[in-house]
């Protein structure tokens, strides 16, 4: 018996079935299986991770090796709704159907949400518009991995890569008890923004609330977790209770061209009324605004905005976005009002 011969039959007397199933692959001409490729920077991240957290190398590893960069994912932040003018904006939000659901909505969990309405000083119509226009009153959540997201924008997507590598690592950086699963399961946007009110990693971190004190904060399965998350969030960005969102506002023929860098409120009403905007509603001449034109679908729209207005653009830097909040919570109460009266 040569060499390599003996050599096999003590292999297979001590390892039979391990021997059967590699020499099988042999004569199959099957290759054995190859290592995960590891994600560009993945090492330093999870270094980093493991650094700051005590959390182990091998299961991050494990987390990041499952998780896949996404094509369309890409291809989906290339074209955000944001880039659409108002008049294709607003008919996405602003749609009978939505409004109707939101009246629904806040009739059905109205105890609650005028509850934490009271404790946070929010009206309780902008925290149903918010979950409303995020995802349709919980109805669509998002369908991607929230750890292909953050992975695929983080590690792939070079414009944006400084903001989703930070959102990636908070991820892995969350305590068990602030997600509504294991990292590996959770759904959410293109973005990794994940629960009713879509929020990032960060967010979660900084703002989210276990506002029925069961020691979990859930933004999926939670009411009271998902009504107060959006309500703190609007406050520690300062919201100010029973202020305005924004107004209509009339230009005359001689209005100056107004230049806006943001949304923060930076003149005094009547400095705009004086460079040719007046307001449409009695407010006080002193109040610190900020001037939004928007192409809608009878022509330019003049808006005269104001600090909650700037609250809502921390939570979606769009003024696109701002307004259609603004105008989805408006219908929402006016519907409610309504029905309240025909009882």
């Amino acid at each position: 018996m040569s060499c390599e011969a003996h050599f096999m039959t003590v292999l297979f007397a001590s390892r039979p079935v391990r021997f059967l199933a590699v020499l099988s692959l042999f004569w199959m001409g099957v290759p054995a299986p190859a290592q995960a490729t590891e994600h560009p920077g993945q090492a330093e991240l999870v270094s980093e991770v493991a650094r700051d957290t005590g959390k182990s190398p091998q299961t991050l590893n494990a987390l990041l090796d499952g998780a896949k960069m996404q094509q369309s994912i890409l291809d989906a932040i290339s074209r955000p709704a944001e880039g659409k003018p108002w008049k294709d904006y607003r008919p996405i939000f602003l749609t009978d159907k939505r409004i109707n659901d939101g009246i629904a909505f806040y009739r059905e969990h109205r105890a609650l949400l005028e509850q934490i309405g009271r404790q946070y000083g929010v009206a309780p119509e902008y925290l149903v518009a918010i979950v409303g226009v995020e995802t349709s009153y919980g109805r669509n959540t998002g369908k991607y991995k929230v750890l292909d997201a953050l992975v695929t924008l983080g590690l792939y997507y070079p414009p944006r890569a400084t903001f989703f590598r930070g959102e990636l690592k908070t991820l892995l950086e969350l305590p068990d008890n602030h997600l509504a699963g294991s990292i590996d399961t959770l759904t959410g946007s293109y973005a990794g923004a994940q629960g009713w009110g879509q929020f990032m990693p960060s967010s979660i971190r900084d703002f989210a609330v276990d506002a029925d004190g069961d020691g979990h904060i859930d933004l999926q399965n939670s009411l009271p977790d998902i009504f107060a998350s959006v309500a703190n969030y609007f406050v520690k960005h300062g919201w100010v209770s029973g202020d305005p969102v924004a107004i209509r506002a009339q230009p005359d023929a001689a209005a100056a061209e107004v230049v806006v860098q943001d949304a923060s409120p930076q003149w005094p009403l009547e400095q705009l009324e004086v460079w040719g905007y007046a307001p449409l509603q009695a407010m006080d001449p002193g109040r610190l605004s900020s001037l939004q034109t928007l192409e809608g679908a009878n022509g330019r729209e003049y808006w005269l905005t104001f600090q909650n207005f700037y609250v809502i653009t921390r939570y979606n830097r769009s003024p696109l976005y701002a307004m259609a909040v603004n105008q989805l919570a408006q219908a929402i109460a006016a519907g409610v009002d309504q029905a309240d009266a025909a009882r």
